[in-house]
């Protein structure tokens, strides 16, 4: 088995610089706006995961077992999703190309189970609103050539990483790659 890595923590004065690398995402170019989030997903994917432990561990400290209950229904609920994306044609094919519904089903049935217990409010801070930040952050933040390159470069090793696999679970890297490289090859040979 594969060991896994992480990807190097980038500088925070990339993760969070000037406004003018910020824009509002073409929403009339879904492939072009999911390309960015899943760029940026990538290459800034350990400065997210702290940004959500710090939340996390906010959250958790203020209400422990909610945390505690909370993470363990989105877990379980996502790995019974993605067991029945592997297992079932239709919910594969429907989780590959609506990657964002796909988990808005798996957050809404979270939500759901942890309404039963009383755990909402901790769903909201404690899960959904770390996930929010990173989908802001990583659909308005602009990807300069560092970014691609990085990407391309460690696309090997970034199959083996936290978000790599995220990104295997949810049918989206090895697509997300290839296009990166071709867009990288064109540009190349401009």
């Amino acid at each position: 088995m594969a060991r896994m890595e992480l990807a190097p923590l980038r500088p925070w004065d990339d993760f969070c610089p000037g406004a003018d690398r910020f824009a509002k995402p073409d929403f009339a170019d879904l492939t072009k706006w999911n390309n960015r989030v899943i760029s940026n997903l990538m290459y800034y994917q350990t400065n997210y995961f702290a940004v959500v432990i710090v939340v996390c561990l906010i959250v958790g400290f203020l209400n422990p077992f909610g945390m505690f209950l909370g993470g363990t229904v989105v877990s379980l609920v996502f790995m019974a999703s993605v067991w029945a994306g592997e297992n079932k044609t239709m919910i594969k094919n429907f989780k590959k190309k609506n990657p964002t519904l796909f988990i808005i089903g798996v957050m809404g049935t979270s939500y759901f189970l942890l309404s039963l217990c009383g755990g909402v409010m901790v769903f909201i801070f404690g899960i959904t609103f770390p996930l929010l930040l990173v989908l802001i952050h990583a659909s308005l933040r602009l990807r300069n050539m560092k970014n691609r390159l990085e990407n391309k470069i460690e696309g090997v090793g970034l199959k083996k990483s936290p978000m790599g696999i995220i990104m295997d679970l949810l049918d989206q890297q090895e697509e997300k790659m290839n296009k990166i490289q071709d867009f990288i090859e064109g540009k190349l040979k401009e």
